[in-house]
Order: C-alpha cells, then sequence, then structure tokens
C-alpha cells in the first residue's frame, strides 16, 4: 500500500472514526483502526463490536492495499500533521512508514486478518429524516437513559416509528422523556439504540434541514452521512409500554416561564444538595409556585408567578431531573400538569405535542 492525501483530511477521517473505539477493550485487535486503500479512495474504519464507524476520503492511491493501524496513537499523530501532505507507505515488515516534509516515522501495524468484518444489514429497509430533527431527539432524550445494568433495555433511546410519525422515548425509572417528530417513512416499527452509540451520531450532525438516510433490520441500524456510515448493534428486548404510564387527565395546570422557574430551581437546588437527596417542595397556589428547600445550613425559598388552574398542591421533587429537563428544551413558557402528591407530574409544550417530559415524586417526611 502506498497512498498520499492531504493531513486536515486525514486528520479528520482518522477523529470520527476513533469515536468507535472503546475504552474498555478486550480484544486488542479491536484498539486498531483499519485502512482500505483502493481505487482513489482510502477508507478508514473502527468498531468495539457494537458500535461501527467508517470514513471514505480521495487520495492519491499509488498502490492498494489494507492496514490495521495503532487508532489513537495514529489519531493523536496525525492530527499534529494537518499542514502538511502526508504519504503512508506500508512495508513487508507490516510497518506504516508516515512521511510528511522531510521526516519521518515507522509504526507496527496489526495483522490484518484478525480485524473483524463489519456486520451487513439483512435489509434495505428505511426512514429519513433531517439533521437537525435527529440532533433535536438526541439532545432532548439523551439525559434520560438509564446508566445501570439492572435493566439493559433502559440503556438505549426507544423509536417507535409509525409511518411518518416517530415518538422517541428514554426513561430510567424516576423520569422519562418523549419526543415527536415527522419523517419520511414507510415502516411500523420499534427499535431501541444504545445511548452510546446515539452520542456519537450526535457529533456527526449539524442543525441543517438536509435529510439522511437512517437503514435499520430487526438487530442493526446504519445511518448514511455520505461519506461517513455509522453502524450499530440494536438492543434486544421489550421496551416498558410508555403509554400506560403517561396520565390523559390533571387536576392542576400551570403555565410558567421556563426561564424563571429554571432559575428558582437551580438557586434552591444550591441548598437541598447540601441535604439528602437533592430535594426540593413546589407548593402550588393560586397564582404563585413557591419552591423550598432545607438542609442545616439553612433554608431558600423561592416564588414563582403562574397561570394555575384547578387544585392546590403541595409536592416534592428531585430538583436535577426537573432542570435537566426544563434545560432540554427552549420554549418560553411550559405547562406543567399534576394530580397528586403520590403522582407523577408532566412538563409538556404550552401548544402542540413534540416533547413530554414525567417525572415522578419523592415522598415528604413530616
Amino acid at each position: 500500500m502506498l497512498v498520499s492525501c492531504h493531513g486536515v483530511e486525514l486528520s479528520d477521517a482518522f477523529l470520527s472514526v476513533s469515536k468507535a473505539i472503546s475504552n474498555k477493550v478486550t480484544n486488542p485487535i479491536l484498539e486498531g483502526i483499519k485502512i482500505t486503500a483502493e481505487d482513489d479512495t482510502l477508507t478508514l474504519s473502527a468498531t468495539d463490536s457494537d458500535l461501527s464507524i467508517e470514513r471514505k476520503i480521495k487520495a492519491n492511491i499509488k498502490a492498494e492495499g489494507e492496514a490495521v493501524v495503532p487508532g489513537k496513537f495514529i489519531t493523536e499523530f496525525i492530527k499534529k500533521l494537518t499542514n502538511e501532505m502526508i504519504e503512508l507507505e506500508l512495508n513487508d515488515k507490516n510497518q506504516m512508514l508516515i512521511r510528511y516534509d522531510d521526516s519521518h516515522s515507522i509504526i507496527q501495524c496489526y495483522n490484518v486478518l484478525e480485524y473483524p468484518s463489519f456486520k451487513k444489514l439483512e435489509s434495505s429497509d428505511y426512514f429519513a429524516i433531517s439533521k437537525k430533527d435527529l440532533k433535536t431527539i438526541i439532545n432532548k432524550t439523551r439525559f434520560s437513559v438509564a446508566i445501570d445494568d439492572s435493566r439493559p433495555i433502559l440503556k438505549g433511546v426507544l423509536f417507535d416509528i409509525d409511518k411518518n410519525e416517530l415518538n422517541a422515548v428514554a426513561l430510567d425509572g424516576y423520569r422519562l422523556a418523549k419526543v415527536k417528530k415527522h419523517i419520511r417513512s414507510d415502516l411500523k416499527m420499534n427499535i431501541v439504540i444504545p445511548a452510546r452509540s446515539l452520542d456519537e451520531i450526535s457529533r456527526l450532525l449539524d442543525d441543517s434541514e438536509d435529510l439522511i438516510n437512517i437503514y435499520v433490520d430487526k438487530s442493526t441500524l446504519m445511518v448514511d452521512f455520505g461519506e461517513t456510515k455509522l453502524t450499530t448493534r440494536l438492543i434486544e428486548g421489550d421496551f416498558v409500554n410508555y403509554k400506560q404510564i403517561i396520565s390523559a387527565n390533571y387536576e392542576t395546570i400551570c403555565i410558567i416561564n421556563k426561564s424563571q422557574f429554571e432559575d428558582a430551581l437551580e438557586r434552591a437546588s444550591l441548598l437541598s444538595k447540601v441535604g439528602q437527596g437533592n430535594c426540593v417542595k413546589f407548593e402550588i397556589k393560586e397564582k404563585n409556585l413557591c419552591i423550598t428547600s432545607n438542609s442545616e445550613i439553612g433554608n431558600v425559598k423561592e416564588n414563582v408567578p403562574t397561570n394555575t388552574s384547578g387544585k392546590d398542591l403541595v409536592i416534592a421533587f428531585n430538583a436535577r431531573y426537573f432542570i435537566e429537563s426544563l434545560r432540554a428544551n427552549q420554549d418560553e413558557f411550559v405547562k406543567i400538569c399534576f394530580n397528586s402528591p403520590a403522582n407523577p407530574c408532566v412538563i409538556v409544550p404550552v401548544e402542540g405535542d413534540e416533547f413530554l417530559y414525567l417525572i415522578l415524586p419523592v415522598r415528604m417526611i413530616g
């Protein structure tokens, strides 16, 4: 193999695919990045067996071939050469010669025959979604994914696809996040995408309205960005029936300025963190929501004006769950719906149904 290309393009490609290398590698070959030179294209690929990323760049291919190089090292090394033209040559000792300017380096490669092949999709089913909408879905649900291993199915986000409608849902047993977007699709299916894979997908997205195709079968999903393709194994199993968790009717409804509410919660949570459980209490009465928190060093009382209908209510929550839900959207006002001190509340838009955040209360003592 003998190829040459510009350092900035090569560095960008290495940075993209290196995200698929896990920090917990049990098989040393998975620490590598595979380089394939064919025709006029240099293809870089990396995998941890569950997540795979492939990136293609144009290059001057003088001799075709393939090699597996130490991934993290070469990514950092090439990042220092973005202003150079770089030549890569594989010698008969399975070593990669890196030539740049009047200098060169040599690194030992892995056995390319030991590198695993990428999983291929078994079907051509796909749906199309704008990059902006997919990024919004990830940003507005990812924080509610479970982090413990007790229920693996909850370590991902459910994509509930019903033709042109997609409901993305994440929950961890204490709160639920749901976002609805319109897509181009003829599919009717449920898939659960691992949170880590969504993190890497998000890094590859911009805020444009450009459509991207997402191909899917029963166990695998592939996002086609054009020159970059990301493939991930899906989480198998039955997701929680989220529709049964969400109430259709509420006894107390508050419309509140999101920024004012968020700021008041953050101030109150500073004190609640000193105590146990990060707990704050809401007292909802007429046109006011009073937030209180207490600890051994003092207490905080914040009053936020609301447009309230229904019954007065006293209820307590983990402040962090509320704050993270409020941060996830930019609406000026939100609607918060309650039933009783023992029932979950929901945060929804004042108009429409693009998002819904459900939060369980905590039991008040005394």
